[in-house]
């Protein structure tokens, strides 16, 4: 089964800017919500994907992503989106030899910016970079579902 095991953090400061990165616009929202999952379409410039989400166990869930054609994702995200979008820029970057995704986020969740990391397993050492402020892994607000019906701008400070 798939499952994805990820580390959270806010960003302290701007130095990962002076890091080369690659960069997408994602747009995401969710479908909705099953007893023990959620449905999100996120969709990119030129591709897009569907994904099922199991519950957090601590820092790890399943997680299932399909790519879909885009024209299926706007049509998705038009019509059944239950909660409000999401809208970022992921920067990806790499760091002593791990890649780390920085979300810059935009509209209602403006001035919130994350780094996450994908470990093979919840032990996996790795080097946290200075710009990298206080974990947020398990603080339910910083997850893309809550800040789609929560945003940012409506609880930061």
């Amino acid at each position: 089964m798939p499952q994805e095991t990820e580390r959270k953090f806010l960003v302290n400061n701007d130095e990962w800017r002076n890091l080369p990165a690659a960069k997408q616009r994602l747009v995401q929202a969710y479908l909705g919500q099953g007893q023990n999952c959620v449905f999100r379409i996120r969709m990119g410039e030129t591709r897009a994907w569907l994904t099922i989400k199991g519950r957090r166990q601590d820092i790890s869930a399943d997680e299932f992503e399909y790519e879909i054609p885009v024209a299926d994702a706007r049509m998705l995200l038009e019509t059944y989106a239950e909660s409000g979008e999401i809208e970022k820029i992921r920067h990806y970057l790499s760091y002593e030899g791990m890649i780390w995704e920085v979300d810059e986020f935009l509209g209602a969740n403006q001035g919130l910016i994350v780094a996450e990391i994908e470990l093979e397993d919840q032990e996996q050492p790795f080097s946290r970079p200075a710009w990298l402020g206080e974990e947020v892994s398990l603080d339910p607000r910083y997850s893309n579902h809550y800040l789609s019906q929560h945003p940012y701008s409506t609880w930061k400070g």
